[in-house]
C-alpha cells in the first residue's frame, strides 16, 4: 500500500496483492512485525535509547488512519527504525575502524534517544549497590611512571562489563568474564597477568592496605610486610639496609624499595625515630629479662619436642632459632661451656666408671678424647717422678703419642701408666683417698688435707675437679631407668659471689632436685639464682632432656609448679604433698583463731581434726564424703569469723591435687623421699662450708650426684634399701664399676711398677 498526497486529501490506491478481506482479518500482524523489528534493532544496538518505542506500532494500529497524529507517528516510527539500523551499522563499523564512525554515532544517538554526546548514568539498586552506565566515547590519559595509578586503571578496566544475555548468564556463575580480559591488559601495560589477578582480588576483598602498597613494580603483600616488621622488631637498631641484607640472606625475594616501603607503611620508622630520641638502641636499650628467658625456655621446649619425635626444623624455625641466638648473645646470655676437665681426670673417670677389664688392659688411649687410634710420636722416653706409698721419690719412663682422631684438638699426648697423674707427684690413689675421705667420710676439705699431709686448698681443688660434668647415665648404661614417679623440691644455699642484682636475697640461690620417689635415685640436680617459674621450667626441661618422662610428679604446695608441669610434661599427673597441705591447714587455723585455738576455740580444733580425717583413709569414696561434710561447715564458720573462709578456700583450691593419691598404689601421699635426699645433700653442703661462687656450686653439685648415686645406704636403713645404692635400686648393674668400690669405702689402686714401650 502506498500513499499519494494531494493537498489536504489523501487518497489510497488499491494495489495488487492480498485481498482487503484477508488484510482486515490479520491486521494485528503488521504492528507485531514492526514492534519485533524495533526490538531486534534495539537489542543489536546495545539497548541504546528508550524501550518505549516498542509500543509505537500498536499505538498507530488503534488510531484512525486519516488523522494528522497518525501521520506524525508514522514518520517517527520510520525514523526510529532507520536510526536504530544506522546505530547498529555504525557500531559494527566502529569495532572494525575505531574513531571513523564517531561523529555519525553521536548524531544518530541524538536522533534515536535524544541525547547529545557522551553520558554517564549512576543508579542505586534495591540491594544497595550501584550500577554505572557509560554511553558514548570517552578517553583516559595516564602517565606510565606512576605504578599506583596504573594499577587503579587496570582495576577499572577489569570492572567493565557488557550488556545483554551474556551478561545475565555471567551473573549466575561464581566467576565473571570482564569485557577487557587480563591477557589483553598484561600485553598493553607489560605486567604479569598474576599481578593483575592479585590486584583485582584485593579490590574484591577490600584489602586496601595491599592494594595501595606499591612503590615498585612487584607486589608488596601482607606476608612480606610481616617478615620485614618481624626483623625490625627483633633488631630495633637496624636500618633498612641491614634489614634488607638479613632478609636476602634468608632467601626472601624482596627489594630494598619494598623494605623501605614496608617500614614506612607499618609505622616502624616513626616508632624507631621516637625510640632513638629516648634510648640508645645500640647499648642503652636492653631486653626484658623475663621475656628473653621465657622465649629461650619455649625454644628449648620446642626443640626437645622436635628431637623426641625425630622431626627436623623448618626454614622459619631455623630463622627464629638464629634470631634468638643473636639476641641472647647481644644480651650477654650465652650457653656456658662445661667446666674444663683435666686430662688425668678423664683417664681416671674412664677407669672408675668403666669395667675392671678396661682398667687393667694395655690398650693405649688418648688422654684427652679417649681414642685408641694412636701412634708413637717419639722413641725418646721421658722420666716421670712420683711419690710411692712410703713417700719416696720414684721414676718411670713415659712416652709421647699422636692422636689420629679428627675431633681431638690436642693431636698429641703423654701416656702415663695407671695410677700416675700428670703435673702431680702424688699417685692417683692419693687423689681418690682425698675424694673418699671428704665425701664418703662426711669430712671437710681442711680435715682431709690434714690427714693426707696436703694443703687444704689442694684437697679442695682435687675434690672439685670431680665435678667437671654430671654423670651421663644414658651414656654409661645405654638406657635410663625410672619408676615414673618423680619428686621435685628445692633448697636455698649461700653463694656470696654472683651476678644477681643487689637486694636482701642476693647472696641466696636455690638448688633444685628431682628424685625417683620409689628408688631414691637422684635424676637431676641444678642450681638457679631465683626461685620462680622460669627456674622451675628450666629444671624440668633439663630433666626431660635427660630422657625422663614421668607419669607422676610430686611437689610441695608451691603454685609455680602447676602451670610449668602442664607445659613440660602435659601427660603427667601433678600431686601435691599431703603432709605439706596439713601443715598449711594448721597454719591457717592459727592465723585465724590464734596460737592457742585449742583452748579458746574448741570448734577450730574439731575442724582441724575433721580435715585430718579426710586423708586418714585409703578409700577415695570415703575421702570425698568427708571432704563434702567439711565444706558444708563453711557458712557457719564464716558467719562467726569471716576470715575463716581462707581455710576452706585453701582446701578447695588444692583438693584435686591431693585426692589423687588416696587409694593409689603408685602415687605417694607425701614428698618425703625427696626431703630425705635433700637432708643427705645438706650434710655434704655443711661440710663444704658453703659455696663461694656459682661455678664452685655447680662443680660440687656434680660431685654430690656422682657420689650419692653410687653410695650404698647404711645397714640401719629400711630393709628394702639397706646396703644398696640408688642406682642399684633403680635397676642398674653397677657391680663391675670401680666407682661402686670407692663409694663403699674400699680402696681402688693400680700398679705403677711397669714401663710402657712404644710399638
Amino acid at each position: 500500500m502506498t500513499w499519494i498526497a494531494t493537498g489536504r486529501v489523501c487518497r489510497r490506491r488499491r494495489s495488487t496483492g492480498v485481498p482487503r478481506k484477508n488484510l482486515a482479518t490479520h491486521a494485528w500482524l503488521i504492528p507485531m512485525l514492526r514492534s519485533m523489528s524495533i526490538w531486534l534493532l534495539w537489542q543489536a544496538s546495545g539497548q541504546v535509547g528508550w524501550e518505549g518505542w516498542l509500543l509505537l506500532p500498536w499505538l498507530m494500529w488503534i488510531m484512525p488512519r486519516r488523522g494528522k497524529l497518525y501521520r506524525v507517528l508514522w514518520e517517527v516510527e520510520r525514523l526510529v527504525i532507520i536510526g536504530y539500523g544506522l546505530v547498529c551499522l555504525l557500531s559494527w563499523a566502529r569495532r572494525l575502524t575505531p574513531g571513523m564512525a564517531s561523529p555519525f554515532f553521536l548524531g544518530m544517538g541524538c536522533l534515536v534517544c535524544g541525547s547529545a554526546g557522551p553520558e554517564v548514568n549512576v543508579e542505586r539498586q534495591a540491594d544497595g549497590s550501584y550500577e554505572v552506565r557509560l554511553q558514548g566515547e570517552f578517553s583516559l590519559h595516564m602517565t606510565g611512571d606512576q605504578p599506583f595509578r596504573m594499577r587503579m586503571l587496570m582495576v577499572f578496566l577489569g570492572l567493565l562489563d557488557v550488556e545483554g544475555g551474556e551478561r545475565q548468564s555471567r551473573r549466575t556463575r561464581e566467576g565473571r568474564t570482564p569485557f577487557v580480559r587480563q591477557e589483553q591488559m598484561a600485553a598493553w601495560f607489560e605486567v604479569k597477568q598474576e599481578h593483575i589477578s592479585l590486584w583485582q582480588k584485593y579490590w574484591r576483598t577490600g584489602d586496601w592496605a595491599n592494594l595501595l602498597s606499591l612503590k615498585t613494580d612487584a607486589v608488596l603483600t601482607a606476608e612480606l610486610v610481616a617478615q620485614v616488621v618481624g626483623v625490625c622488631a627483633t633488631f630495633p637498631s637496624w636500618d633498612a639496609e641491614k634489614v634488607y641484607q638479613q632478609l636476602r640472606q634468608r632467601g626472601v625475594k624482596v627489594s630494598q624499595g619494598q623494605v623501605e616501603q614496608a617500614i614506612q607503611q607499618s609505622g616502624w620508622k616513626q616508632l624507631q625515630a621516637s625510640l632513638m630520641t629516648r634510648y640508645d638502641l645500640e647499648g642503652g636499650m636492653h631486653l626484658k629479662e623475663d621475656w628473653l628467658v621465657g622465649r629461650l625456655l619455649n625454644l628449648v621446649q620446642d626443640l626437645l619436642g622436635k628431637l623426641e619425635t625425630g622431626q627436623g626444623l623448618s626454614v622459619e624455625e631455623r630463622h627464629g632459632l638464629e634470631d634468638m641466638q643473636t639476641l641472647a648473645a647481644q644480651a650477654g646470655v650465652t650457653a656456658q661451656p662445661p667446666l674444663p676437665a683435666q686430662p688425668w681426670l678423664g683417664a681416671m673417670e674412664r677407669m672408675l666408671l668403666g669395667s675392671w677389664e678396661q682398667a687393667s688392659d694395655h690398650v693405649i688411649h688418648c688422654t684427652y678424647c679417649g681414642s685408641s687410634d694412636v701412634s708413637p710420636k717419639s722413641k725418646q722416653a721421658r722420666m716421670k717422678t712420683f711419690l710411692d706409698a712410703q713417700g719416696q721419690n720414684q721414676t718411670v719412663a713415659v712416652y709421647r703419642y699422636y692422636c689420629h682422631n679428627p675431633a681431638c684438638d690436642k693431636k698429641s699426648f703423654t701416656h702415663f701408666p695407671p695410677g700416675l697423674v700428670p703435673y702431680s707427684p702424688y699417685r692417683a690413689q692419693v687423689h681418690l683417698l682425698a675424694l673418699q675421705m671428704y665425701a664418703w667420710g662426711y669430712s671437710t676439705y681442711r680435715r682431709t688435707g690434714t690427714a693426707l699431709g696436703l694443703y687444704s686448698m689442694t684437697t679442695w681443688r682435687w675434690v672439685s675437679a670431680w665435678g667437671h660434668d654430671l654423670l651421663p647415665v644414658a651414656a654409661l648404661f645405654g638406657l635410663v631407668h625410672s619408676s615414673g614417679v618423680v619428686g621435685v623440691d628445692e633448697k636455698y644455699v649461700l653463694v656470696p659471689k654472683n651476678d644477681k642484682p643487689e637486694g636482701d636475697m642476693r647472696r641466696w640461690m636455690y638448688v633444685y632436685l628431682a628424685v625417683d620417689a620409689w628408688t631414691y635415685d637422684l635424676l637431676h640436680i641444678a642450681i638457679f639464682p631465683h626461685n620462680n617459674d622460669h627456674s622451675a621450667k628450666a629444671f624440668l626441661l633439663a630433666l626431660r632432656a635427660k630422657g625422663y618422662h614421668p607419669a607422676v610428679i610430686v611437689t610441695d604446695l608451691r603454685q609455680d609448679y602447676g602451670p610449668v608441669i602442664a607445659q613440660v610434661f602435659p601427660a603427667a599427673v601433678h600431686h601435691e604433698c599431703i603432709f605439706h597441705a596439713l601443715q598449711n591447714v594448721q597454719k591457717h587455723i592459727k592465723d585465724v583463731y590464734g596460737p592457742y585455738y585449742a583452748d579458746t576455740h574448741p570448734e577450730a580444733e574439731r575442724l582441724k581434726q575433721q580435715i585430718y580425717a579426710i586423708f586418714d583413709t585409703h578409700s577415695p569414696t570415703e575421702a570425698q564424703s568427708r571432704y563434702r561434710e567439711v565444706l558444708q561447715l563453711k557458712s557457719a564458720f564464716v558467719k562467726d569469723s569471716p576470715t575463716a573462709g581462707v581455710i576452706f578456700d585453701f582446701l578447695e583450691n588444692h583438693w584435686p591435687k591431693l585426692v589423687n593419691a588416696i587409694g593409689s598404689d603408685t602415687i605417694p601421699t607425701t614428698n618425703n623421699i625427696t626431703e630425705e635426699v635433700i637432708r643427705r645433700f645438706d650434710q655434704h653442703y655443711q661440710n663444704f662450708c658453703g659455696f663461694e661462687s656459682i661455678d664452685s656450686a655447680q662443680s660440687y653439685l656434680a660431685v654430690f650426684e656422682k657420689l650419692y648415686r653410687f653410695s650404698p645406704f647404711s645397714q640401719d636403713s629400711q630393709p628394702r634399701i639397706r646396703g644398696k645404692s640408688p642406682l642399684q635400686l633403680a635397676g642398674y648393674d653397677v657391680s663391675h664399676i670401680p666407682m661402686t668400690t670407692l663409694c663403699s669405702g674400699l680402696s681402688v689402686d693400680w700398679p705403677t711398677e711397669f714401663n710402657l714401650v712404644p710399638n
